[in-house]
């Protein structure tokens, strides 16, 4: 599978299918791997492109902590689109993948033709509400420093059966990737031109209500809970989600 140099920093990449670009991004502290349900049925008629995260799976996990923050996220997303020679793709992403990838678009909206937005929250507009979030990275990122990569055995689906080479590179990533510094995608949520899914699953609480606002927000966007799902919908039910989200991309702009 192929690398892809970041200023030494090898983040890893791969692709199946032809068609138009889709690029999708995983949770914090899972992988790629968590897609691979979706191979088969989304590359048939697109270029589907998975990747690891700095600090997670294949990538390389740098020992600077300030290697990993949301831009330099969103330019990985940017430099995997110029090197499978994707000016533009329909973008997506579960959970923090979600997150980055409204995060692009805030960023280079004149390359996303279309969004997936799955199991994901925007953000804070409250400082007190990020300050608790950002709390939370920071227990999660204390816990994989003392605990290591046991502490996944008991996660959702998407990050129980990851594989990282060690914990340091996701409590790095808890710190500068998961940890919010600003309420800046949550407020261009109105400001989203493109088609978008917001997919949640039903049993995915914490999610539901920021499922609700995003599609309130986001100018025409639609909505789909997936019966019986937790937090990782495409693993929990991948017909469903899989069906859904086929019928999105059916209408997205090629």
């Amino acid at each position: 599978m192929p690398k892809l140099n970041r200023a030494g920093v090898n983040i890893h990449y791969e692709t199946h299918g032809t068609g138009p670009v889709l690029l999708l991004t995983h949770g914090y502290s899972a992988t790629a791997e968590m897609w691979k349900g979706q191979i088969a049925p989304f590359s048939r008629g697109h270029t589907l492109v998975l990747w690891d995260m700095r600090g997670h799976g294949q990538s390389d996990y740098p020992e600077n902590q300030d290697a990993y923050s949301e831009a330099h996220t969103v330019a990985d997303m940017a430099a995997i689109l110029d090197a499978v020679g994707a000016q533009s793709a329909i973008i997506g992403g579960l959970s923090l993948g979600g997150y980055m990838s409204l995060a692009f678009h805030r960023a280079h909206p004149e390359r996303v033709k279309a969004l997936l937005i799955i199991d994901t929250g925007p953000g804070f507009k409250s400082d007190e509400a990020r300050a608790g979030w950002n709390k939370t990275a920071e227990a999660t990122a204390t816990r994989f420093e003392r605990e290591g990569l046991t502490s996944l055995q008991q996660a959702s689906a998407e990050r129980a059966t990851s594989r990282h080479r060690n914990a340091d590179g996701l409590a790095r990533a808890a710190r500068g990737m998961l940890a919010q510094r600003d309420d800046r995608v949550i407020r261009s949520l109105p400001e989203i031109k493109v088609p978008s899914l917001v997919l949640v699953g039903s049993e995915d609480k914490p999610f539901l209500n920021a499922a609700d606002y995003m599609t309130a927000k986001i100018p025409g966007a639609q909505k789909v809970v997936i019966p019986g799902a937790g937090h990782a919908a495409n693993i929990d039910q991948p017909q469903r989600f899989n069906d859904a989200v086929l019928a999105f991309l059916k209408q997205a702009p090629e």
